[in-house]
């Protein structure tokens, strides 16, 4: 029997080594690379929920936002279809004459009251009157020109006539006041 020899048997251990050692160095490979993978995975699913955290708070938001306003501006449509009963409470009491007065106290007494009821009412809610006053300026936010006349000793764009009261919803116009405005006298 012939003895190896000392050189080809190391040399057989350093082929082992070498490929044990390429082995590990590609199971390592294999489980970097299966990191990075988890690590994008990861990445990805952090990104996906970090959007869907932020759309989640837009969307609560919004809709609170949606809520406060329903709640305050809710009402429009029946409070804007009320104001004609407003104006008309109102000019019953001015066309009574104190003849009429006399005679109809008590039903001009339960109009008043009425009216006054309904102003409150109104003032609960938020809405509010836009009371202008002949000689103030023309404001076309919360004005309206019904007409326009040369009325000597005015200025352009004097308030000269009130026709009807505006009314304001919170901050926002429900209905313009209705006047007439001065133009230039000829």
């Amino acid at each position: 029997m012939a003895e190896p020899k000392n050189d080809d048997f190391l040399d057989d251990i350093d082929d082992a080594e070498a490929e044990a050692y390429a082995e590990e160095m590609a199971e390592i490979d294999d489980e970097a690379l299966e990191l990075d993978e988890l690590r994008a995975e990861r990445d990805e699913y952090r990104d996906r929920f970090m959007r869907a955290l932020a759309d989640a708070e837009n969307a609560r938001k919004r809709s609170d936002k949606d809520r406060r306003e329903a709640e305050n501006y809710g009402g429009s449509k029946l409070a804007r279809d009320l104001l004609p009963v407003y104006d008309n409470m109102k000019r019953a009491l001015e066309a009574a004459t104190d003849e009429q007065r006399e005679v109809s106290a008590a039903l001009l007494e339960g109009v008043e009251l009425t009216q006054r009821e309904l102003i409150s009412v109104f003032k609960k809610h938020g809405i509010v009157p836009i009371t202008p006053v002949v000689g103030d300026s023309f404001d076309p936010q919360v004005h309206q020109a019904m007409f326009e006349a040369p009325v000597p000793g005015t200025k352009a764009g004097e308030i000269i006539q009130v026709a009807a009261e505006g009314f304001m919803l919170h901050d926002r116009l429900l209905r313009p006041a209705q006047v007439g405005v001065s133009s230039t006298p000829a």
